[in-house]
């Protein structure tokens, strides 16, 4: 468990949990799973002390799931936020987006890539608690991002013009914000991924060298988008009532504070702009996988009736042929031609001319080339 005491430009990490607020500022307490469900009654004790008020039990069972989907809830003292982030293992993401070759390796690794796993987010006035799994890039993120943008690099001085000055996060609902937008660019930042993982599949669908075998994963990568769009729309849905909420925070004379929540809408605005962003690239990669798989079954079925159309064409074109092979075939004493010296010539060119001609009468009607119009 991290706590951080933020207050305008400086930060401090302290060790435990405080027993007062400070008269400025506002704190941040981050906590993976696992320990928020050890130390709940310290924690409840922590807020009660700060704030107030605790967490409703049924928050507190909210923020311990870890199936919980995206969804926003208040009471008069807090909200409650649990936003679902990319659980993927940058590796296996990255390895395919470096990959030129696209081989189905890289196309499986892709498939692991698409996992979430829920963060919630309990915001207080001037204190966000912030219940992560384990081993949370987006806490680590942004924990060592807090603690190190202050820090002057070697041999330089630290910025102070206010122009330039890095800002650390004015409230807590600023910081929460800041959280979810950082794991809603991880769902933009997956697009490409996903893009070149069906560009993959669909070539390998339109190879007419290969035989394509590779349903299951073609399964696996619709099912994966579909679990990608509904945890989008249940972002979408968390992020829209956040905002609504914030819409009926009471009304302030402060100009400070005025301009602070107009801050705060615009930044939701982006988070949620961003997720239509995800959301609606992922219904663009459904339907074009659906209509790969469509094209697929319609060149499949063009090709069939290609061949059968070759078939039946050389079938038509022996046809006459065995006839006539078929009418010297039969045991009678008297035929003509039969015991003719240039009999078997003349049934030869007999037979050529028939296939010659039948083979210029089909080439001309386009039956054997490749397009075929009407004759």
């Amino acid at each position: 468990m991290q706590v951080f005491h933020i207050q305008g430009d400086q930060l401090t990490e302290l060790q435990g949990l405080p027993d007062t607020l400070p008269a400025t500022g506002y704190f941040w307490v981050s906590s993976a799973r696992r320990e928020f469900e050890v130390g709940v009654a310290m924690m409840q004790a922590a807020m009660q002390r700060w704030t107030g008020g605790q967490l409703v039990d049924l928050h507190v069972a909210d923020l311990l799931n870890n199936q919980l989907p995206s969804h926003f809830d208040y009471t008069s003292w807090y909200d409650l936020l649990v936003f679902r982030r990319l659980a993927a293992g940058e590796g296996s993401a990255a390895m395919f987006l470096d990959d030129s070759k696209g081989t189905l390796s890289t196309a499986r690794a892709a498939l692991e890539a698409i996992d979430t796993s829920p963060v919630g987010f309990a915001l207080f006035d001037r204190v966000l608690l912030s219940v992560h799994p384990a081993e949370c890039q987006v806490r680590e993120y942004f924990a060592n991002r807090l603690q190190h943008q202050l820090l002057p690099t070697p041999g330089e001085s630290r910025i102070t013009d206010s122009r330039t000055a890095v800002r650390l996060p004015p409230s807590a609902a600023d910081l929460m914000l800041r959280m979810v937008n950082h794991m809603v660019d991880n769902y933009l930042e997956l697009r490409r991924l996903l893009t070149r993982q069906l560009d993959y599949l669909q070539k390998e669908l339109f190879n007419p060298r290969s035989r394509f075998d590779n349903w299951q994963m073609l399964l696996d990568s619709r099912n994966s988008l579909h679990l990608l769009e509904d945890t989008c729309e249940d972002q979408r849905s968390a992020v829209t009532e956040w905002i609504d909420a914030l819409d009926e925070w009471p009304p302030t004379a402060d100009h400070n504070a005025q301009r602070e929540r107009e801050l705060l809408r615009v930044r939701s605005r982006d988070v949620l702009e961003h997720i239509e962003r995800v959301l609606g690239h992922v219904r663009r990669l459904e339907s074009s996988t659906e209509s790969a798989v469509q094209m697929h079954f319609s060149a499949q079925s063009n090709r069939t009736n290609e061949i059968m159309r070759t078939l039946t064409v050389l079938t038509a074109i022996f046809l006459p042929l065995n006839l006539v092979t078929g009418v010297f075939g039969m045991n009678f004493e008297v035929m003509p031609l039969l015991k003719h010296e240039g009999g078997f010539w003349v049934c030869m060119l007999l037979m050529a001319g028939i296939a010659i001609g039948l083979v210029g009468f089909f080439w001309r009607k386009r039956y054997l080339s490749g397009s075929r119009s009407g004759g």
